[in-house]
């Protein structure tokens, strides 16, 4: 079996111009060369994988074959001395290079000693080498490189000539990647080889070790589901299927997909990252002028031009920010999980009734949702304009007789309009008298329902809420078979009066009696007196028409109300 090389030995660069994103360093040192205008200390600072030290062999061997007509396989091992800073930093390391130092090249001008990671050499050694770094002989020339250029003492940078290497850029190592996929016969898709090069987040070799993996995955043909579920990455797709149920408002479907996210094993924090991530390059494709930042191959670029002609521009900075923030709070919440899913509702909340204010952390109301079964509700948003549209939802179960559930409201008008407050009635009636067959019915006494209707009146009364107080106590309440609660009530307007409250009232009396099938009945009975609830300024004003002298008192003590 012949031996496997890794791509990133096989096709490391062996001339400037196969070192890829580094163009202004190359053609620096190619020129300096040329022109005998080169330090004769160096120093290749840069991300690891991004070609320091390739550049800095490259250059040890383009220095002698200026002077030597040779072949362009003669490396000039002896004139080269690569040194590994890590595993040789102590004085005696540096000392002994320095002695070496003094000794003239045997073929050839130069001596070239590359020292790589520079920065592991202690302080002393550093010290040690200072001297021979300022003033080396004229036949040396020394190549310095490091990850962490911070950990290199002052007085050695000031004597090199110091070259920053750069990340390498997507569509870069992209093409790159494309290049060695001609060579070896593999069929790429350009949106595979993308991938990879995210992935690899600016090192060059660390693309190239990524290809191998997936290489050997995949075959000879790199498809872009193959390297997403290789590489364990959440595809573009998911991305773009979760924006687009965010921009209908299907909260209960975002819910979903995110659960199915969390599933294939996913953290919450890559996944709300990621998503920022795609609202910025939704963002940035609304622009021509901006389309070229986006970093994708040519057919996920087509669908970020058409998603982004749905998504306007307020509600990406508003999603961005939510983003930004949930991000930010990640690492310090103790529920993620639903840190992630309220960023992701109020997101979908956005433009839902877009022209209506909502506070910052608005999440559409359940009651707004259609339930599409009665054991388990399927909840469909109403869509934008004002117009809150109900999907019709074949049922594949067999039909059962029962009360009509909850539906969603067909259509909001302006709420300055009566047509709208009419609606908003009807919406809270629906959702009183929603089915409750499968809820529970326990028995309760007159004694209980008297001893919660009074809590409930003066809970009223300590609202402000006087109308509903007003109508509560006027008359007590009488239970009847099927647990009908009757009451008398003296005249129309208080009986207007209760059904402004009535829904709420309902719902407390059916919570504290744990009973959901009561229901009430109105009895108008002119011959009772109406007893108003009055609050402390009304009780205070009773009191001084009955005895003036209450008033003199208030007002010599100069009491408040």
């Amino acid at each position: 079996m012949e031996h496997f090389i890794v791509s990133a030995r096989k096709y490391r660069p062996q001339n400037f111009e196969d070192v890829v994103g580094q163009q202004a360093i190359t053609n620096t040192l190619e020129n300096a060369i040329k022109n005998n205008h080169l330090a004769q200390a160096l120093l290749f600072t840069g991300p690891r994988g991004v070609g320091k030290t390739s550049c800095a062999r490259i250059l040890a061997k383009k220095i002698n074959q200026q002077e030597v007509e040779s072949s362009e396989d003669e490396d000039f091992a002896f004139n080269i001395f690569e040194l590994d800073a890590a595993s040789n930093n102590s004085v005696d390391d540096i000392r002994s290079l320095t002695d070496q130092v003094r000794i003239p090249p045997q073929t050839g001008k130069y001596k070239v000693y590359i020292i790589d990671e520079v920065h592991m050499l202690s302080q002393a050694a550093f010290n040690a080498f200072l001297k021979t770094l300022e003033e080396p002989p004229a036949h040396a020339i020394f190549i310095l490189a490091t990850t962490e250029k911070h950990k290199i003492i002052p007085t050695i940078l000031s004597r090199c000539q110091i070259f920053d290497f750069k990340r390498i850029g997507v569509l870069d190592a992209k093409n790159y990647l494309k290049t060695i996929s001609e060579k070896e016969n593999i069929t790429a898709d350009d949106d595979a080889l993308h991938i990879i090069a995210q992935k690899a987040d600016g090192a060059m070799r660390d693309a190239l070790s990524i290809f191998d993996r997936v290489v050997s995955f995949s075959g000879k043909e790199l498809t872009r589901e193959a390297v997403t579920e290789n590489l364990n990455v959440l595809d573009y797709e998911t991305y773009f299927n979760m924006t687009s149920l965010l921009l209908e408002n299907k909260i209960p479907d975002v819910l979903n997909a995110f659960n199915t996210i969390l599933s294939k094993g996913f953290e919450g924090h890559h996944f709300i990252n990621g998503l920022a991530s795609h609202f910025r390059d939704l963002l940035v494709a609304k622009d021509k002028a901006t389309v070229a930042l986006l970093e994708v191959g040519d057919t996920t670029k087509k669908k970020y031009l058409e998603q982004a002609t749905k998504a306007n521009i307020p509600f990406l900075m508003q999603a961005i920010n939510k983003a930004n923030d949930c991000d930010l709070s990640y690492r310090a919440s103790k529920n993620q999980r639903l840190l992630v899913e309220l960023t992701l509702m109020q997101i979908a909340s956005i433009t839902f009734d877009g022209e209506k204010k909502k506070s910052a952390n608005y999440i559409i109301p359940a009651t707004f949702f259609q339930a599409l079964s009665p054991k388990k509700q399927e909840v469909k948003a109403p869509a934008l304009n004002n117009k809150l549209k109900t999907e019709n939802t074949e049922q594949k179960a067999k039909p059962v007789k029962e009360k009509p559930v909850l539906k969603s409201v067909q259509r909001r008008s302006s709420s300055l309009s009566l047509k709208s407050i009419h609606q908003k009635k009807e919406v809270k009636k629906r959702v009183v008298e929603e089915n409750f067959d499968n809820h529970p019915k326990d028995n309760f006494t007159q004694e209980e329902l008297q001893k919660h209707w009074n809590i409930y009146h003066q809970k009223m009364i300590s609202k402000g809420e006087n109308n509903m107080a007003t109508a509560l106590g006027v008359s007590k309440p009488k239970l009847l078979p099927n647990f009908v609660i009757q009451l008398n009530l003296p005249s129309t307007l208080i009986e207007d009066h209760f059904k402004e409250g009535k829904y709420k009232f309902l719902a407390y009396l059916r919570t504290a009696l744990n009973n959901y099938g009561l229901s009430t009945k109105i009895v108008i009975d002119k011959t009772i007196e109406e007893k108003k609830a009055y609050g402390n300024v009304g009780k205070y004003k009773i009191l001084v028409k009955k005895n003036p002298l209450l008033d003199m008192l208030r007002q010599t003590f100069e009491l408040d109300l």
